[in-house]
Formats: structure tokens, C-alpha cells, sequence
């Protein structure tokens, strides 16, 4: 609140799409990412969006370079439950870790805290449904809309 202008969501919009772009453009960089089923389930926009949103997953699902894991609902706690967590490694093999509240976001530099968003990063992976079970349940939640 208060809500963005139309201006302001095409900006957003705009941004997003073009970050999107680095899977593509960066084929020799690996990315992973872990996504809450409620979210897939929630059909935020409507059926049309959640389709579209779950045929892109999978389409990007195939890219050699992307990992894309889905944390099931029925893993009552996880090591997520305190947000979203973003990690990078740079060229010469410094982590950096970010997170983002309603209110403010942190870059996190600090070798010992990065360390302890990686091990969380790591439990998460472990938590979520592997790549091929992630498929199977996109393809099933996709069917039943």
C-alpha cells in the first residue's frame, strides 16, 4: 500500500522479464530455485495466469543451467519459513546473500552470515521435492486446472 500506478507495474514488470533473460543469456551459470506449492496453488491472477506460470516453470525446468525444485505442502516446516533468501557467488568465488521484508531488504556480505544462508539454502534442497518430482507434481497441478 498504497497501490502502484499502471506506470510503475509495467516498470516492475519490465525489470522482472529482464532478469528472466540471464537464464537464457548465461547458459555456463547455474541457477536454482525453490518454490512454495501453496504459491502454484494459490492462482494468484486466475487459472490463465497459473497455467501460464506453470508451463513457463517447466519450460525453464529444461534449461540444462536451471534447477527448479517445489517445496511441498506437506512439509510442515522448513528451513525457508523465515522468508526468501537470494544467494550469488561472483566471479572470483565471494558469496553474497540478500534478503527482502515489507519494509527494508539486507545485503548480506559478512563471510560467517553468507555461510549460514548457504547451510540453510542447503537444508532446503534436501526439504524440497527433487527435479523429476517437481515435474510430475507442475504436470498434475497444471492438469487440474
Amino acid at each position: 500500500m498504497p497501490p502502484h500506478t499502471e506506470a510503475e507495474i509495467d516498470k516492475v514488470v519490465a525489470a522482472r522479464l529482464e532478469r528472466q533473460r540471464l537464464l537464457v543469456d548465461r547458459p555456463n551459470t547455474a541457477f536454482s530455485f525453490i518454490i512454495e506449492q501453496c504459491i502454484l496453488e494459490r492462482a494468484v491472477g486466475g487459472k490463465a495466469v497459473t497455467m501460464s506460470v506453470i508451463d513457463h516453470l517447466l519450460e525453464v525446468g529444461r534449461c540444462t543451467n536451471v534447477e527448479i525444485q517445489v517445496m511441498p505442502l506437506r512439509q510442515e516446516d522448513h528451513a525457508g519459513t523465515n522468508g526468501q533468501l537470494y544467494l550469488a557467488e561472483t566471479e572470483d568465488n565471494q558469496w553474497f546473500g540478500y534478503t527482502e521484508g515489507h519494509q527494508s531488504s539486507t545485503l548480506i556480505s559478512a563471510p560467517s552470515d553468507v555461510s549460514v544462508l548457504l547451510q540453510r539454502f542447503g537444508k532446503l534442497r534436501s526439504q524440497a521435492l527433487d527435479c523429476r518430482a517437481t515435474v510430475s507434481l507442475l504436470e498434475r497441478l497444471r492438469g487440474e486446472l
